[in-house]
């Protein structure tokens, strides 16, 4: 007789594709409608399923897990970030985890070097004005906004997604800076031309424009903190594609504000949705809905990467995605 197919409770709506693919192989159970599951419809979901797969949108901590029973064996994480999920309780209780690495990579970094084109060039003031249909021709000194050619770009984290950011920025004629755990191989380096700083204060201190691209872990939340966002020059400008949770978002709202920031493009937020509402008033701030991710491509590959990951653990083998505490 075949084995009992794997029960598997899916948080969100995910490409139908994916979804698609996931029926054939599994017992799924799929979100309908598209909504965040309560604390509670979580913990029920957790005690019936052998596999839960969530997404950044619900945060699995160690209460949580407590009411999961002895059912649940995976949570295979649809995304790379696993800060909303208590990896060592979970894996204290039996429960591996895994999650998606590397799909997002080149859509995140794309994300990156829009948002500093949008905030340098002023592109949503420009939009603003054509939108209200309130330009009056063009004018020698209209909507002036910088040339990247030539600015230093310092980058926070040159993990996979720094190096692409890196990648795309020499092409834009920007010199590289960095900032990292480790140095990377110098013939990393070479490939990018980067310079490395060994502290993060006097990188700062000497960037046009900063471009967070690190994890949210307990060493880096508010790792820009309003010290350390004094030390941007007032023509700075910041932009965050990573984890909201890095910058102290209180600070750089008082910094750009008072002029001390010269500008921000943010696709994450310290507060997940609930966005800074002065934010909102700045015309030197572009603001997004975490849109860095979102291709159907890379949606589409995070899915694959999730049905592989529970497929190889139905098969009484490790995730190859499996995440291990302390590695993080």
């Amino acid at each position: 007789m075949p084995a009992a197919r794997l029960s598997v409770v899916v948080t969100r709506r995910l490409p139908d594709v994916v979804e698609t693919r996931m029926k054939e192989l599994f017992n799924v159970e799929l979100r309908d409608p598209d909504t965040r599951m309560s604390r509670q419809e979580l913990a029920a979901a957790m005690r019936r399923a052998d596999v839960l797969v969530p997404t950044i949108t619900e945060t699995i901590d160690a209460g949580l897990l407590g009411q999961a029973g002895d059912k649940l064996k995976l949570i295979a994480n649809y995304g790379s970030g696993v800060d909303h999920i208590d990896v060592g309780t979970a894996r204290q209780r039996g429960i591996l985890v895994s999650n998606t690495p590397g799909v997002v990579t080149d859509d995140t970094a794309d994300m990156a070097l829009a948002l500093i084109l949008a905030v340098t060039r002023r592109i949503p003031e420009g939009l603003a004005e054509m939108q209200a249909g309130s330009w009056q021709g063009w004018s020698p000194m209209a909507h002036l906004g910088g040339r990247l050619a030539g600015r230093r770009l310092g980058i926070l984290g040159m993990g996979r997604i720094g190096q692409a950011v890196a990648r795309r920025a020499r092409a834009f004629g920007l010199q590289i800076h960095y900032h990292n755990r480790k140095r990377l191989r110098p013939e990393t380096e070479a490939e990018t031309e980067a310079t490395y700083w060994e502290s993060l204060d006097q990188m700062v201190s000497r960037m046009d424009i900063l471009s967070i691209n690190c994890p949210h872990t307990p060493s880096t939340f508010h790792l820009m903190n309003a010290r350390r966002l004094k030390l941007l020059k007032p023509s700075a400008v910041i932009v965050n594609t990573s984890r909201g949770e890095v910058i102290d978002e209180n600070a750089l709202t008082r910094g750009l504000r008072a002029g001390e920031i010269a500008g921000a493009g943010l696709d994450v937020f310290e507060r997940g949705h609930e966005v800074n509402p002065r934010l909102r008033e700045l015309p030197n701030v572009v603001l997004l809905p975490h849109m860095g991710s979102a291709t159907i491509e890379g949606r589409i590959e995070m899915g694959e990467k999730v049905i592989i990951n529970i497929k190889t653990f139905a098969d009484g083998h490790r995730p190859p995605d499996q995440v291990v505490p302390g590695m993080l």
